[in-house]
């Protein structure tokens, strides 16, 4: 571990350093541990924060339509929606709550009320009637505990230096992004379990493939409680490393020093929320255009898709944890984070140029009525049905192609598999690029202050993104087609790259703005 040297600090996940080798930052050994510790149970929060959303993703649908048949595909859509909607209400809430609270309590009521909706989300086959509004609200309520992830986010802002913080966002964001690949893979996993299952009869449980996901995490989020209350300490340093005082701080040293004064640069804290929303706007419709997409370009059938997609969409996310594993090592270099927000926008509008229909092939029409189980791409939910709908309930599988009622359908240029995987290939490139660097530039931006709540608006603004990015591009696609589609959302980034052109200067650390280090 030692031949990491003083790098190695910036790779905590990699190995130990010695504490107290940087140069004048003195920090012992204990705090060094105990400061790495804490960020390191927050990395495991985070991951079940995502897997709490994707793990059960894939089973939503039948699941619903299991136990209650009024339900529909607008339905399925807010059912969707509402984790977005409650993360997006409760991060302000918890963001300001951590600014003048140990943090440990927002996190672990946060974690509770999870584990609480998730507990519910297992019972919701039990009442008589309305079924689908307890699933609603189930699911609402584990987004509203998703909210922590501002508090998290502030926590790793506060605990580490610059020099470290690119790393740690990095760690943080891999972390992230492997939940929502491996949440997919335990809804699987449970898969083999079977609609009928098992059942306690004592507390009325039914343990099935639908239920055995949310008993897991409930499972992981008792074990995330415990850890916290056990390990995580409260722990704030400056932009130079050394430990400040914390108003969550009860044990205050004598050691620390005080807070930096000095306001924070507005304009780019408003600056960095826009550009936060316009880099998760973009993923959440990308996302959400790929099944219809490929099932109207490629006259693929509903399984078909499934899988295939399935499988873009899951090397996408090894790819993104890759990607944050390179800007670990990037950020050891003079490259900034400002140049890596830059091209990796550049990386995303090319991606979306090449997505545009070219040439003289055109889709396959799809002629025939569609059938009663035949999904109509108008409204997210019912996109979002395409990825559960199995073909085993319609032997037929139905007609296949761009569907006549889409009038585009007719004139417009078939997109080629080839452009497709490149266009995909260069998203998964510059997404997580762009993600990582636009917080750990606001981290900078905000400096060592309480971030809590500025945190809250920023992931409320990725909230609010992956709610509207589905919307708008399952009503443009629709309506006009991807020409028109993939041309908007490139206009939108060249807009965003002027942007951050605009306030480039701006975007520097907070400490470096007033003079306290060099960039």
């Amino acid at each position: 571990m030692a031949s990491f040297g003083v790098g190695a600090e910036q790779e905590p996940l990699l190995g130990d350093h010695t504490p107290g080798s940087r140069g004048d930052i003195i920090e012992t050994e204990e705090h060094y541990k105990s400061r790495w510790r804490s960020i390191r149970i927050l990395y495991f929060t985070m991951f079940l924060s995502s897997v709490g959303f994707s793990i059960v993703i894939m089973s939503i649908w039948p699941y619903l339509q299991k136990i209650d048949q009024t339900a529909d595909a607008s339905f399925l859509g807010w059912v969707i929606a509402t984790f977005s909607l409650g993360q997006m209400a409760a991060s302000p809430l918890f963001g300001l709550w951590s600014n003048y609270r140990p943090r440990k309590e927002p996190l672990i009521v946060s974690i509770f009320i999870s584990v609480a909706a998730n507990c519910l989300y297992a019972y919701v086959h039990l009442p008589p009637s309305h079924n689908k509004y307890y699933m609603l609200v189930a699911r609402g309520l584990v987004g509203f505990g998703a909210g922590n992830v501002a508090v998290i986010r502030s926590y790793i802002a506060g605990a580490t230096s610059l020099q470290e913080r690119t790393s740690a966002m990095a760690n943080t964001s891999a972390c992230q992004a492997l939940g929502f690949i491996l949440g997919p893979v335990f809804q699987t996993c449970f898969a083999l379990i079977g609609e009928k299952g098992v059942t306690w009869d004592t507390i009325k449980l039914q343990i099935n493939m639908y239920t055995a996901p949310v008993l897991l995490s409930v499972f992981l989020g008792i074990l995330n409680i415990i850890l916290i209350l056990t390990i995580l300490r409260e722990h704030r340093v400056d932009d130079s490393g050394r430990q400040c005082k914390n108003i969550n701080f009860e044990e205050v040293s004598t050691d620390e020093v005080q807070v930096p004064q000095g306001n924070i640069d507005q304009v780019a804290v408003v600056a960095t929320n826009v550009l936060f929303f316009v880099v998760l706007f973009i993923f959440a419709l990308f996302e959400t255009i790929v099944t219809p997409l490929t099932m109207d370009m490629y006259a693929w059938t509903r399984e078909q898709a499934v899988l295939y997609d399935g499988i873009i969409l899951a090397a996408l996310g090894v790819e993104a944890v890759i990607i944050f594993m390179g800007i670990k090592l990037v950020s050891k270099s003079k490259i900034g984070e400002r140049a890596i927000l830059l091209g990796g926008l550049i990386v995303v509008w090319v991606g979306f140029f090449i997505l545009l229909p070219w040439g003289n092939q055109f889709p396959k029409i799809q002629w025939e009525d569609l059938h009663n189980n035949s999904i109509p791409n108008t409204t997210f939910g019912e996109i979002i049905i395409t990825l559960w709908k199995s073909p085993r309930e319609d032997h037929n599988e139905g007609p296949t192609g761009c569907p006549f009622e889409q009038a585009w359908c007719l004139y417009t240029p078939m997109i080629h598999l080839a452009q497709f995987l490149i266009a995909a290939v260069l998203v998964g490139i510059g997404y997580p690029s762009c993600n990582v660097m636009s917080y750990t530039l606001y981290s900078k931006i905000l400096g060592p202050k309480p971030q809590g709540v500025y945190m809250g608006w920023l992931t409320a603004s990725g909230s609010a993104a992956r709610i509207l990015g589905p919307v708008f591009i399952s009503q443009v696609y629709t309506a006009w087609g991807p020409r028109w589609a993939f041309s908007l959302v490139c206009g939108l980034v060249l807009l965003t790259i002027t942007l951050l052109g605009v306030v480039y200067k701006r975007l520097i650390a907070f400490s470096v703005r007033h003079g306290g280090i060099q960039e």
